[in-house]
């Protein structure tokens, strides 16, 4: 039987092309569908997205940070200015990869690894398509480097900008602190829009105090760029307002004397205008230039600094507490004379030491290991102050307790900050028996106020205090806050007056007799500064001990130590009739008042010449 061979089936054939042709179908269909979703998502959902990315990579919007307010001093002098300078900058979301590229501008220009930590610091805290810098005051061959390789390296920038220049170095540096670079703590607490485009902010000083007005606002600009971020144009902008400038009371030629008396010792001067408040010289030495800490002072030179047995970082003027010597006696015979315990003619026997009733220990007068006897058999207050006589004070004290002493010197400002407009400022110690008890948790005992009659024991005062206090009594009881800074833009700032000190008028008459004879008396401890003085100077001189010295044993300055030898102060005030400047000086370690009052003579005349001028 013949078998049966099917050639071909139609049907089946059609049927498996239909199903095939369907499912085909289908599948595009769903691929239409997915594409046809996701167009919509792109150009209806997700538009101003992806719009507002597409812009920002077209248009950005770029900080203009303020120009920083100069200072000048009274004249007209630039203390602090402002100078172009070229920052390395990068800009993270343009880099294609930054390690690289770091390693690349390392090639190119000298990059520190302080640099390198302080710029990752940064991009951490940066905001989108802010510059970040890398490197400050780029020389005109690393920017020709640079400029050579930008085609290789997207996203760095070299842009101008104006950066802190002090012309004066150390002369102005206690004065007027410095800015640098602002840190993570910083960065915290500024308002940081504010701060957008500005890498440094006031540290210390004037530059602190009045940052906010130094400052200025920010501005901003819009700007097309291309692909590689760079300004093709500007679309639009806010120009930034400067900080206000600052005019101060520092006379720039006092202050330049001042420095170069005190060159080579380490030591203070604070001359002050009584009338104004107005702080004429503040000069603390050894000083240091301001310029190294505006980018970031290296390690080299900071531990420099920071090593020196000298301290030059440390502002004497407003932080050097030190005992004031036999400088408070003026202000002590002030407080026993309005007390009524003395009047100009009462006098104290002086054999050269004193002893406490009931006490056989002798306090010693300085006069004491010269001559071997006091400085009279009696001695009255003009002596007393002329001489620096300690019998004399020792008695008044006694008979004023450390309470009366206490509660009257603080009418002239110590023991409390003076409130100048700067910063750091120490508020020294005027003891008492609750200050003792507070403090230390002990006892006040009688000795203990003897020393304090003679500027000695627990007191301790800046130099600044000083002069104020000095002032007061120039004035014959004005206070004054003490001020630096005399204009702020268009605006004069005052001195803010304090509670005066009223007082009988023949006692600061008599007072200042006393101060004039510590110049001009034939027997006065500072009349060696007298010789060619055209005009008449109050003042009074102090020596205030480092070390204790056994009650036998004999100061020998020869077998002392450098370091521990007596320090030397003076403060004074001139013209006497009607005084123009107050003067306080230290000289740390100088042995006597006699290396101190030379250079209040210097201060004054060179403040007197100018006003003869």
């Amino acid at each position: 039987m013949a078998t049966r061979v099917v050639l071909k089936d139609t049907q089946r054939e059609q049927r498996i092309f239909g199903a095939r042709s369907l499912v085909a179908l289908g599948f595009v269909t769903l691929l239409l569908g997915v594409l046809l979703a996701r167009y919509y998502g792109l150009q209806i959902n997700d538009y101003e997205a992806y719009s507002t990315a597409s812009e920002r990579n077209r248009v950005q919007l770029q900080p203009l940070p303020p120009k920083r307010g100069l200072i000048y001093d009274r004249n007209g002098v630039l203390l602090a200015d402002n100078r172009p300078s070229y920052t390395l900058s990068l800009i993270i979301e343009r880099v294609d990869d930054l390690d690289a590229t770091l390693a690349s501008l390392a090639e190119l220009v000298e990059i520190e690894e302080s640099d390198l930590d302080k710029f990752r610091t940064r991009v951490r805290q940066r905001r989108p398509y802010d510059p970040v810098p890398l490197r400050f005051r780029l020389d005109d061959v690393e920017q020709a480097r640079i400029a050579v390789n930008r085609h290789r390296l997207p996203g760095v920038t070299v842009e101008a900008q104006l950066q802190r220049y002090y012309p004066h170095g150390e002369l102005f540096a206690h004065a007027l602190g410095y800015v640098g670079r602002i840190n993570v703590e910083e960065m915290t607490q500024i308002d940081q829009a504010d701060y957008r485009g500005t890498f440094h902010i006031g540290k210390i000083g004037i530059e602190r105090r009045y940052e906010d007005e130094l400052h200025g606002t920010v501005g901003y600009q819009t700007v097309e760029t291309n692909a590689h971020g760079r300004v093709l144009r500007v679309l639009e902008r806010f120009d930034p307002s400067p900080g206000e400038d600052l005019i101060l009371h520092l006379d720039y030629e006092l202050q330049r004397v001042a420095h170069e008396k005190l060159a080579g010792r380490r030591g203070a001067v604070v001359a002050i205008d009584p009338l104004t408040g107005g702080v004429l010289a503040l000069v603390s030495t050894p000083s240091f230039d301001s310029n190294l800490f505006v980018n970031g002072i290296s390690s080299r030179n900071y531990n420099a600094l920071r090593d020196s047995p000298d301290v030059p970082l440390f502002n004497r003027t407003v932080q050097g507490q030190y005992p004031p010597g036999s400088t408070v006696k003026p202000m002590i015979a002030m407080a026993g004379l309005e007390a009524g315990l003395i009047d100009p003619l009462y006098t104290v026997p002086d054999p050269g030491w004193y002893r406490l009733p009931g006490d056989r220990r002798r306090y010693r007068d300085w006069i004491l290991r010269i001559r071997g006897t006091g400085h009279a058999p009696e001695v009255d207050l003009k002596m007393a102050l002329a001489e620096s006589c300690d019998v004399y004070f020792y008695d008044l004290a006694r008979r004023l307790t450390v309470d009366g002493i206490h509660d009257y010197l603080d009418h002239y400002g110590l023991g409390r900050r003076t409130g100048i407009d700067t910063t750091a400022e120490r508020r020294g110690v005027l003891p008492s028996t609750a200050w003792k008890r507070a403090a230390l948790g002990q006892t006040w005992y009688p000795g203990e106020t003897l020393s304090v009659g003679i500027g000695q024991g627990y007191m301790l005062a800046t130099p600044l205090q000083l002069a104020v206090a000095t002032s007061v009594l120039a004035t014959q009881g004005e206070h004054r806050e003490p001020r630096l800074v005399q204009w702020l833009g268009n605006e004069a700032l005052e001195a803010p007056m304090l509670e005066p000190l009223m007082a009988d008028g023949a006692n600061w008459d008599a007072v200042v007799e006393g101060m004039r004879e510590v110049v001009h008396g034939r027997r006065g401890t500072a009349k060696a500064i007298a010789k060619g003085m055209n005009y008449e100077m109050a003042g009074k001189t102090g020596t205030a001990q480092v070390i204790g010295i056994a009650q036998d044993a004999v100061y020998n300055e020869d077998e002392i130590d450098a370091r521990h030898r007596n320090h030397g102060l003076f403060i004074a005030f001139a013209p006497l009739d009607a005084p123009t400047i107050a003067v306080a000086v230290i000289v740390e370690n100088g042995g006597g008042s006699s290396a101190a009052y030379p250079i209040a003579r210097a201060v004054v005349d060179a403040w007197l010449e100018r006003e003869a001028s």
